[in-house]
């Protein structure tokens, strides 16, 4: 009777180092380095869960020609809600300034436009995106300093359509004082099935096609 020959040494050495390899690859293991690197960036302990994902989804308008972009992209938990939403992935733009998960969004969505920067210099790295009808944002804007703060507020401002969309999650109650000068806000939807619970708001930008951005 014949028996398997135990494999090689060498060859399992090499197997574990794969499976270590494309551990360390994995959304989540990328998502915990960046969040032990930069903590106050990440703004949470763990990735949107599909559920806050999925609500955020829901407050985007699927009907439309203008982009739909992503501000802080993250694993990708809601770039893959906005998809399954029906954006189509040429509408989509995703801005997110950390490498590591730049590069695991470009891997896991191929066919939309990621693009490496800070979201502080919108306005410039969406300059030949044409009109905006949405901005998604999974910033922590309570963790960041106020004036880097207003600076990604403004530049959302000016890059979105007059009227267009401005969708934040939070895991306060009430919305981002800062963003109450250049949007209002019509709608909340509370997710508690997040960790932790989260509350999605949805606002209108106010600039007027007419007029210049408020300064």
């Amino acid at each position: 009777m014949s028996t398997a020959s135990a494999p090689h040494p060498h060859t399992t050495r090499r197997g574990i180092k794969r499976v270590l390899q494309n551990a360390s690859r994995a959304p989540a293991a990328v998502f915990l380095r960046e969040l032990v690197t930069n903590p106050r960036a990440m703004g949470a302990v763990w990735p949107s869960s599909r559920q806050l994902a999925k609500r955020i989804a829901a407050a985007v308008p699927c009907n439309g020609t203008g982009k739909v972009v992503e501000l802080g992209g993250g694993t990708g938990a809601i770039t893959e809600a906005l998809l399954a939403r029906g954006i189509a992935p040429d509408r989509l733009v995703v801005v997110e300034r950390a490498p590591g998960l730049v590069a695991v969004l470009r891997e896991r969505f191929p066919r939309v436009c990621v693009i490496e920067g800070d979201a502080v210099h919108l306005t410039d790295l969406l300059r030949d995106e044409g009109s905006v009808a949405v901005v998604v944002s999974g910033l922590p804007l309570r963790s960041l300093p106020p004036r880097v703060v207003a600076r990604i507020v403004r530049a959302a401002s000016e890059v979105l359509d007059p009227g267009g969309l401005f969708i934040q999650f939070t895991y306060h109650l009430s919305p981002q004082r800062s963003l109450s000068q250049r949007f209002a806000a019509v709608s909340s939807r509370l997710v508690l099935g997040n960790l932790p619970p989260a509350r999605v708001w949805a606002f209108v930008n106010l600039r007027c096609a007419e007029t210049t951005p408020v300064p």
